[in-house]
């Protein structure tokens, strides 16, 4: 037998959240971001999942290439855009669209003899300060791209859309992009998940959700996406392996952080930080055990120190709780952003790093 630990994506739940942002872009094409494979959920996964997107947007040029030897035509954005001017040919070769970012980029498009023109999202700084041109030199670097053929697109990004209370700052880098396009005609790409949800004022002709496709929040808070009809995409499950009976004052793993206040059961899961469980969850994190109650389950509390391959949990709330019983770390009943709250962290990381050692079936 395996080891219990198993995480299940569930591809209806991908079509469900791409269908919600369908109907809060209805006027925007989508670039369904799945850098990293696909936020942890596997390109296999997303394409399956969210086959009817307008297009995929990821980081290189070998997720490129397996998107296309999976079978997918559609289009495809490097939000990075090309990070060697050798990648060029390759580019062409699988018909990706470029995020162009700076100076040496530009070079390098003004030097290739293309066959076809490529699809360009020329990246304005409008205030977060990583990447892309000032809006002063955009214009120039505009019109240099497009007089060698280059397909243009307008593209920047937002800082702070996913602070809801910060609706000026937003406006203030639409404005700034507002005035640099102005007479240059091109399709625009402005809006990240955040801004979908948030700031639909600023959604341009292509939206980029990226966190909200996988059912987690761009502010970190479940709070802020509850009424939001979004879907927990992953589902991370173990078993109770153990059972340990304490008497009141007795502590619990390494360092003793947990004492028992009372005689009590702790159940130890097989799941720990070595499975991509964050080490620094607090004692009170929440998990669902099935403690066979008509297959309803209960929250139970970790009590105790993450370790590498185990953690422990509280079982006062489930009495008929046992060795092989079920837990959801996170998934439908466990918000990701909960756990991720609870260790000083967000749910993009936890998704994104699942251990290659655990599991994953796609549903």
């Amino acid at each position: 037998m395996n080891r219990p630990i198993l995480a299940s994506i569930h591809t209806e739940a991908f079509q469900h959240n791409l269908n919600r942002v369908r109907e809060l872009a209805p006027e925007s094409k989508i670039w369904s971001v799945i850098k990293s494979r696909a936020y942890g959920h596997t390109f296999e996964a997303a394409l399956n999942g969210l086959a009817s997107t307008d297009g995929f947007a990821l980081l290189n040029m070998q997720n490129a290439s397996r998107l296309r030897e999976q079978g997918w035509q559609g289009r495809i954005l490097l939000l990075e855009g090309l990070f060697h001017e050798d990648e060029l040919a390759l580019a062409e070769k699988l018909s990706c669209d470029l995020v162009v970012h700076c100076e040496a980029q530009v070079e390098w498009l003004e030097k290739y003899s293309s066959h076809k023109p490529f699809n360009v999202f020329l990246k304005m700084n409008t205030g977060m300060n990583r990447l892309g041109f000032k809006p002063d030199a955009y214009r120039t670097v505009f019109h240099r791209l497009h007089a060698i053929g280059c397909k243009m697109h307008h593209m920047t990004h937002f800082a702070n859309a996913d602070q809801v209370d910060r609706l000026p700052t937003v406006g203030s880098q639409v404005e700034l992009f507002d005035d640099a396009i102005k007479g240059l005609d091109a399709p625009t790409s402005l809006a990240n998940s955040a801004a979908i949800l948030w700031h639909r004022n600023a959604l341009g002709d292509w939206v980029r959700p990226g966190i909200m496709l996988y059912g987690a929040s761009p502010t970190g808070l479940y709070s802020d996406i509850k009424n939001a009809n979004l879907r927990a995409v992953m589902q991370l499950q173990s078993e109770i392996i153990d059972i340990q009976d304490l008497q009141m004052g007795d502590r619990v793993g390494y360092g003793g952080r947990f004492e028992a206040p009372e005689a009590m059961r702790i159940g130890i899961v097989a799941c720990g930080y070595a499975d991509g469980y964050p080490r620094h969850a607090k004692d009170g994190t929440p998990v669902w055990v099935d403690d066979g109650n008509q297959g309803k389950g209960v929250i139970c509390p970790i009590a105790g120190r993450v370790s590498m391959d185990m953690l422990s949990i509280d079982l006062r709330k489930a009495p008929n709780a046992k060795i092989g019983s079920v837990v959801e770390l996170w998934g439908d009943r466990v918000a990701v952003d909960n756990v991720a709250q609870m260790s000083g962290t967000i749910g993009y990381e936890l998704l994104c790093a699942l251990a290659p050692r655990v599991p994953v079936i796609v549903n």
